[in-house]
């Protein structure tokens, strides 16, 4: 038996998927979720093999929440746009539907899951970019972040710095710091450059928490934040946060 959740915050969409899975007996949908953070809980307690998921959700849309997941089982993305398939298929989705989408359409995705179960080695059909700048528009003005198993939204406002960290971002506020499993080039080009410039190959700093430049030796210079933080600028970080300043 395989186990599904639908998430979805319109129930018309969600009765559709229901109602073309019950030409399918070995599945069974274990829950029906109207947001992410409902997808969330219910993915932590049913452990599915396969979720159905719309992009755009209010208070977590699709991407936000499958960040928030160690295992995330398999995904079906069932969507009314079509500007985000690329990055679907970057988060290993088995298949792209744009609603309105037809049973026989419905059914294609769902062979290619059943299919990808039985023959787990058999590569998926994905498109090879990386750290596409295609994002809703709320991802620019928020970052998701997990603590202590509580999903929290941090504006980007209240961000000061970005730190590198191996494979992972370290996000600093006034209060903490957050690790997310991203990179310092996806932060690069994801935040708004006239807020936030990247001083160095290790931080990306919010020019709303910078409160002067200190030269340690003749040519090196750390940018001093409003914590007392004091962050090294490479050559090229000065040279580009010179020209952000007007200086």
């Amino acid at each position: 038996m395989i186990k599904v959740i639908l998430i979805d915050d319109e129930p018309l969409a969600r009765s559709l998927v229901a109602e073309y899975l019950l030409t399918h007996p070995d599945i069974i949908i274990v829950q029906q979720c109207n947001d992410g953070f409902e997808g969330v809980k219910a993915i932590q307690v049913h452990q599915p093999d396969l979720i159905f998921l719309d992009i755009q959700m209010p208070k977590l849309n699709g991407f936000e929440m499958l960040e928030l997941l160690e295992n995330a089982p398999k995904v079906i993305f069932t969507t009314a746009f079509d500007e985000y398939a690329l990055k679907a298929f970057e988060t290993n989705a088995v298949d792209y539907l744009l609603k309105p989408f037809s049973k026989e359409r419905f059914d294609q995705a769902l062979k290619k899951c059943l299919l990808e179960k039985e023959n787990p080695n058999q590569a998926m059909a994905q498109v090879a970019l990386h750290n596409t700048n295609a994002k809703q528009p709320e991802e620019s003005s928020r970052i998701v972040v997990k603590v202590n198993g509580v999903i929290k939204i941090v504006p980007v406002h209240e961000v000061m710095y970005m730190e590198a960290y191996d494979d992972y971002v370290k996000i600093y506020t006034e209060q903490a710091c957050h690790v997310k499993k991203k990179t310092m080039a996806w932060y690069e080009k994801s935040l708004d450059p006239k807020n936030f410039v990247r001083i160095h190959r290790s931080y990306i700093i919010n020019l709303a928490y910078l409160t002067k430049l200190e030269q340690t030796d003749k040519e090196s210079y750390n940018a001093i934040l409003k914590n007392g933080h004091a962050l090294a600028l490479s050559r090229s970080g000065y040279g580009l946060l010179k020209e952000r300043l007007g200086i």
